[in-house]
């Protein structure tokens, strides 16, 4: 079983993940160590982020502290650790006045604490750096399996990407952060995106919008119908809902399908002579029917709420004096539906790769690949 945890505050010394389950033989060196680097560089991109980002370099101190050897994994748990350079927790001010949409007053209620400072460190989503740390391992695994994966933003604040018809590379290509201030694969509708942000900046407010996550090269069968806890779409649901200001969670076009015909819907199924493989002739699923992968790519839309910290704060009360007041401001982004794709990203890039080894696993790469080889000859003769 795959499986992480992570720890820190946003203004700690630092934070730690703690990778189990990778098998031996992956190779982490400094090819991988430099795509680690940029992974976590690229979580820092983005149109409408905040100054905190002027100050870590979150790719520059990354650091692989235990699980290889010699540029391999080993087998043993892989831990990883950033220190951060803004690590005040214990000189910043108490926070006496819930912000509205935040995890501080259930908090402070749920951990009987004397204010928010001491949810608001953990709630952040400056944790998410972790979890991008962890997601780009699993990318490196879901490699060795011909399994890619990227995100781009498809609206914001009302403001819709035009997409339809673009392909993986073609996506990609668009949304290089060298390229594109907002990883959209929509130049023209970037502009007026970021025109939005401008404004919202001025006003003290703060937006949201959605992003896809796409993942290409995935086999089918991944996943299972046995058993709820088993099915892959809720284990990509979870993961994505999981992420701080992530609200909803769409699989292929299931927010639009409600509105349609059963035979507008599903996609028909079709044989591809030269691949010898089962095709859809659409993707509407998503690539998962029946809670399993079904061979197409992956499509799953994170929707993100408006960042819970205004510089124009909200009415709150004072949690001690239960006089009306204006809630906390804290160092925030304007609009971080860039860096919130690329988060998503990260947990479905560790979804999939927990569910290769749930289907194929085995304690070194040499084993796994040996059983995912021999499934895909497999299925060659269905």
């Amino acid at each position: 079983m795959l499986r992480y945890i992570t720890a820190g505050e946003s203004h700690g010394k630092g934070l730690v993940a703690i990778m189990d389950g990778m098998p031996s033989g992956l190779r982490l060196d400094g090819e991988a160590d430099t795509f680690i680097r940029n992974e976590m560089r690229k979580r820092m991109h983005g149109y409408g982020r905040g100054g905190r980002m002027k100050i870590e370099d979150d790719g520059s101190r990354i650091e692989i502290l235990s699980g290889t050897r010699r540029g391999l994994t080993i087998g043993s748990p892989i831990s990883m650790i950033i220190l951060n350079q803004d690590h005040k927790i214990e000189e910043l001010a108490d926070v006496l006045t819930p912000r509205p949409g935040h995890a501080d007053m259930a908090g402070i209620q749920k951990y009987s604490l004397k204010d928010a400072r001491s949810v608001l460190e953990r709630a952040s989503a400056r944790e998410t750096a972790m979890r991008v740390a962890v997601g780009a391992v699993s990318k490196l695994f879901l490699r060795e399996f011909g399994i890619e994966i990227l995100s781009h933003v498809t609206s914001i604040g009302g403001v819709m990407a035009v997409t339809e018809g673009l392909g993986f590379g073609d996506i990609r290509e668009r949304t290089d952060p060298a390229v594109s201030v907002l990883r959209c694969a929509d130049v023209s509708a970037e502009k007026k995106m970021c025109a939005l942000i401008d404004a919202c900046k001025e006003a003290g407010d703060t937006l949201g919008g959605t992003f896809d996550v796409l993942a290409t090269g995935v086999p089918p069968g991944l996943g299972s119908y046995a058993e709820w806890d088993r099915r892959l779409d809720g284990a990509i649901a979870r993961a994505m809902i999981a992420i701080p200001a992530v609200k909803a969670v769409s699989i292929g076009k299931g927010v639009e399908n409600v509105l349609r015909k059963g035979s507008e819907v599903h996609d028909p199924i079709s044989y591809d002579n030269s691949s010898g493989k089962f095709v859809r002739m659409t993707n509407n699923a998503g690539g998962i029917e029946g809670g399993m992968s079904n061979g197409e790519m992956v499509v799953v839309t994170g929707f993100m709420k408006p960042i819970a910290t205004l510089s124009s704060p909200l009415d709150t009360m004072d949690i001690y004096s239960k006089k009306k007041a204006k809630a906390s401001t804290e160092r925030s982004d304007v609009c971080a539906v860039s860096a919130c794709g690329v988060v998503g990203e990260a947990v479905i890039a560790f979804e999939l790769a927990a569910a290769i080894m749930d289907k194929f696993g085995g304690d070194s790469m040499e084993e796994v690949l040996r059983n995912y080889k021999a499934y895909i000859e497999g299925i060659k003769n269905i």
